[in-house]
């Protein structure tokens, strides 16, 4: 093995993970998190992601944006592996990580300074009614992004 294939190999690693997260997000947890009142979905939601922020999760978290680029360096002049790898990055970093960044981190931030004891009925499902859809569709678009950088990643592999 070498020091390019070791960093390939964390490059696919840690996009795979993010890529399975955002999947299970999509196809379980909020399927679940709809069947809840209200109430009961902003105070999963808030638990679920200050729960999150933790080094298991940093690590794949970061991984993937900082291994992306340095793998993709690293194979510079081998085409077609380096343009499979440029475009997985230029995917990922836009519609994964910065989806992430200036999306759903926002909105999460948001709903976890709304405070769940005070409100009445009302605030609350406007809360929801604010948040729900909107951070699915964002949901969405990271789980279709980090996918299509994981078979570009694969395809890469092959090369």
């Amino acid at each position: 093995m070498t020091f390019s294939n070791i960093i390939l190999v964390l490059t696919a690693t840690t996009t795979a993970l993010m890529a399975g997260l955002f999947y299970a997000w999509s196809c379980s947890v909020m399927l679940g998190f709809a069947r809840l009142s209200d109430r009961e979905f902003v105070s999963a939601m808030q638990a679920t992601n200050r729960a999150i922020l933790n080094p298991i999760f940093f690590a794949a978290f970061l991984g993937a944006p900082l291994f992306l680029p340095i793998s993709t360096f690293l194979h510079y002049g081998e085409s077609p592996r380096f343009a499979l790898l440029l475009a997985a990055t230029v995917i990922y970093l836009i519609g994964t990580f910065g989806v992430t960044m200036f999306g759903n981190v926002p909105m999460n931030n948001t709903l976890d300074r709304f405070d769940l004891e005070s409100a009445t009925a009302e605030e609350i499902a406007l809360q929801r009614a604010n948040f729900e859809r909107r951070w699915n569709n964002l949901n969405t678009i990271r789980t279709v992004t980090s996918t299509i950088a994981v078979i570009l990643i694969v395809i890469a592999c092959l090369n």
